[in-house]
């Protein structure tokens, strides 16, 4: 199976080199790697060079944007960028994020799983984040949620989805659409993937609102997206947040912000969203 991976890369000179190190001693090694230098006012792009010359199959491209660290928009835009340069070869379709280390096995055992089943549309293992010189999961969500620092979609999940949505919540959206379409997810446990930086630690204070803004343009509704606010906020140990995220949401409510989904799609997920809630509670 043939594997394409997408990097975004905005300030990442200090990461991006261990990242593709983890890459090229993979057992079975991706087919095409392309690095977006979203930006970078360091030497992110000299450090993917020296990668380039050594290997054939990764590639640098350069992008202009903002030179502010937004999640969302301004991710998957770099994205797309890297993903217009791909033919269209590839069997599995990754976004990863530039500041990951990846167990040696991680490539050859995500093709294991896909080759087992034929609905599986996405795969992947978990984020472990190092406190008090010990690495840990990084648990901002629970196990069963693909992170969207190591996204791995098959081909026909990721077209069938409509690929990727350029908006915060992009990484929700993708598996409950997902699940919309009978595909299946999976989290592998065995897969311990080093984030060297820690999720949100350099996003600026303009994304404050973002969360509750993709809460409303999902078709959560206000009460599903109070509880989501609530439960992050809560995680992060900070009420500030979820009072940052509920004034996102009324934000977007009151400007009528155009959704990202239909309203079939919006019914099936805040089904889908109270059935698990109420699954964990009784």
């Amino acid at each position: 199976m043939n594997i394409y991976i997408v990097i975004p890369a905005h300030n990442e000179a200090d990461a991006i080199g261990k990242t593709l190190d983890s890459l090229v001693k993979q057992t079975h090694l991706p087919k095409k790697v392309i690095v977006v230098n979203d930006n970078s006012t360091d030497n992110t792009a000299e450090i993917v060079s020296q990668y380039t010359n050594k290997h054939s199959w990764i590639e640098l491209v350069n992008n202009t944007s903002s030179n502010k660290h937004i999640p969302g928009a301004k991710i998957i835009n770099a994205f797309y960028k890297g993903y217009e340069q791909l033919d269209e070869a590839y069997d599995i379709i990754c976004k990863y994020d530039a500041d990951l280390v990846f167990p040696n096995n991680y490539l050859q055992t995500l093709i294991k799983h896909y080759k087992a089943d034929d609905r599986l549309g996405l795969v992947a293992g978990h984020c472990y984040i190092e406190k008090n010189g010990e690495w840990v999961r990084e648990s901002l969500t629970g196990k069963d949620h693909i992170r969207g620092a190591l996204k791995a979609y098959r081909k026909a999940c990721f077209l069938e989805i409509g690929k990727l949505k350029r908006s915060m919540g992009w990484d929700t959206i993708d598996e409950l659409l997902a699940i919309y379409y009978n595909w299946s997810f999976k989290t592998d446990d065995s897969l311990k993937v080093k984030h060297l930086k820690p999720t949100g630690k350099n996003y600026v204070k303009d994304s404050k609102h973002l969360h509750g803004k993709s809460l409303y343009i999902l078709r959560f509704g206000f009460l599903l997206s109070f509880i989501s606010s609530a439960k992050l906020a809560y995680k992060k140990r900070s009420f500030r947040l979820f009072k940052d995220y509920i004034t996102g949401y009324l934000i977007a409510w009151l400007k009528k912000e155009p959704f990202l989904i239909d309203k079939d799609q919006g019914k099936f997920i805040r089904k889908f969203r109270w059935k698990n809630i109420l699954k964990k509670i009784f």
